[in-house]
């Protein structure tokens, strides 16, 4: 019991030290004005929460919703028929390994990695030329295509692996018993295998949508100018700007969003 309180004891000062105090002081951060010399100062104001209601911040923010969007479908519909195959596979040890071998070197070095194959004389334009299926490289590289490729190729793990656990822990005796019942292949799927499946959508889904809205050096990398998203912007108004007050204040307003979210389709989709 001793050792249980202490190891309690230990998680909230954790939390408290690396989570609730930092948040603390990016909340008051974000009700103070900009300095150049000490980065805030006082008064207190709320224009940089009216900031976030601009023209010019909407437009960032539902690029990046409909990339991120776009990042989970794709994701799912990749990693949800793949989770399957893990399940009925007699090596899918081997298949997990293969997921898990990028975590072993930086998600930066990968991004850069595929520049390589997207480039106008990337890998990917060179076999498209010598199979002759294009004349011309295709412009992929900088697009909006390519961040969702870079996001997709990062965060597809982060899909499979909730879905996966939660196949696994499936009885598949069920689907028989629906099947000797006289239900058809897409009632077995909607109605028996797809809803005990859920959780592990719902999970996937959180894991890869929220990290997509925040992940900066993706856009940066293989997007530029022309797929600047809500991660860009904060990182521009720290780092660049020197603007902290507007950087935090951005920074909350993201969270609030990721919230409202994560309520939508963790808590909404239990009561469904």
């Amino acid at each position: 019991m001793k050792n249980k309180s202490l190891s309690i004891k230990l998680l909230y000062t954790w939390f408290l030290c690396f989570a609730f105090i930092p948040l603390l002081l990016i909340v008051v951060t974000s009700f103070l004005s900009k300095d150049a010399v000490h980065l805030v100062k006082l008064p207190f104001t709320l224009n940089n929460y009216a900031v976030l209601f601009t023209p010019l911040f909407m437009k960032i923010f539902i690029r990046s919703l409909l990339i991120s969007t776009i990042t989970t479908l794709v994701c799912l519909l990749l990693a949800y028929p793949f989770s399957y195959i893990l399940i009925k596979s007699k090596i899918k040890t081997h298949l997990l390994l293969m997921i898990m071998i990028p975590f072993w070197t930086s998600s930066l070095v990968r991004t850069y990695a595929l520049l390589s194959l997207l480039k106008g004389n990337g890998i990917l334009n060179t076999l498209l030329i010598k199979i002759h299926f294009i004349t011309n490289p295709l412009n992929l590289l900088y697009t909006n295509f390519a961040v969702i490729s870079g996001l997709v190729y990062s965060l597809f793990p982060f899909m499979v692996l909730p879905i996966f656990n939660n196949m696994e822990r499936f009885d598949f005796k069920i689907m028989e018993a629906a099947r000797d019942l006289g239900a058809g292949p897409l009632d077995i799927f909607f109605r028996v295998f797809l809803p005990n499946t859920k959780k592990g959508i719902i999970s996937g889904c959180i894991l890869v949508f929220l990290p997509a809205m925040t992940l900066f050096y993706i856009p940066n990398i293989l997007g530029g100018a022309r797929s600047f998203m809500i991660g860009n912007l904060i990182q521009s108004e720290f780092l660049e700007m020197s603007d902290w007050p507007q950087g935090s204040a951005t920074s909350i307003g993201l969270i609030l969003i990721v919230l409202i979210f994560v309520y939508f389709v963790r808590f909404r989709g239990k009561k469904q």
